[in-house]
């Protein structure tokens, strides 16, 4: 970067950082790093490999962006369900490999608590070894939670939800007509993986794609969305302080 142009930028990121409240900070923020494979490609690399790489690198300073405003949670959608089923296995197996690193690195960075959020079934042992590993590094951590969504699907976890919600009833002993009783919102939300945290208040989208792709569609039902052009890698801390100040002029009616 130019100096005189690293100088100017600087002082941009001062005053959009001065037009944030932070009684305006959203609790709970969710990232979709889109357009890795893109960014790849467009570079001519060897492979989506270098791509994915470039998006983990780029999630370490996110992450910080995130903690240094106060920010409570963070949820990184890393591998979806739906990316196990139709991804090439040799692109499959590398971005693995990565989410591995990149889990095992997060655990050891800050005073993070790391957690694993997706259905375990379809994912490799090597990576889940990581997964857990990470999760039971930082189990005593009190700073900033960080969900890892691998191999994760939105209806998937709300189905699996409901599923641990009838199989515990059923193991109490109840009957059909008082399961019914039983369910409501609450209920459901107590049995999903992000139980005790709260719902989603802003979800960022990188690579002009505007779609959740079965990103936490329950917990994002109230959320506001902030759609950035920039693909994953390019993703730069303005690009998310104006997602932050633009959460922060928005009405949040809630159906009022």
């Amino acid at each position: 970067m130019i100096p005189a142009r690293g100088l100017l930028y600087r002082l941009y990121i001062r005053r959009v950082k001065g037009q944030l409240q932070e009684k305006n900070v959203p609790r709970h923020v969710g990232l979709i790093l889109d357009g890795n494979r893109r960014w790849a490609r467009l570079r001519a690399l060897e492979s989506s490999a270098h791509g994915h790489q470039a998006g983990a690198d780029k999630i370490h300073e996110f992450l910080t962006w995130c903690d240094d405003l106060g920010v409570e949670v963070v949820t990184l959608y890393l591998l979806s369900s739906d990316n196990i089923q139709g991804r090439d296995k040799k692109e499959l197996d590398a971005l693995c490999e990565i989410i591995e690193s990149l889990a095992d690195q997060l655990s050891r960075f800050r005073n993070w608590k790391v957690r694993h959020m997706g259905h375990r079934d379809d994912l490799p042992e090597g990576l889940l070894g990581q997964l857990d590993a990470a999760a039971a590094r930082t189990e005593k951590n009190s700073g900033l939670m960080v969900n890892l969504a691998v191999g994760y699907g939105g209806r998937q976890e709300i189905t699996q939800a409901v599923r641990r919600m009838v199989d515990s009833y059923a193991k109490s002993g109840g009957d059909v007509k008082g399961l019914a009783e039983q369910i409501s919102v609450e209920a459901i939300a107590d049995h999903l993986y992000t139980e005790g945290q709260p719902d989603l208040d802003l979800v960022i989208r990188t690579s002009g794609e505007q779609r959740l792709s079965d990103f936490m569609i329950w917990q994002a039902a109230h959320s506001e969305f902030y759609f950035v052009e920039a693909l994953g890698p390019d993703l730069r801390e303005v690009d998310f302080l104006r997602a932050i100040r633009d959460f922060g002029r928005r009405q949040r009616r809630f159906g009022h």
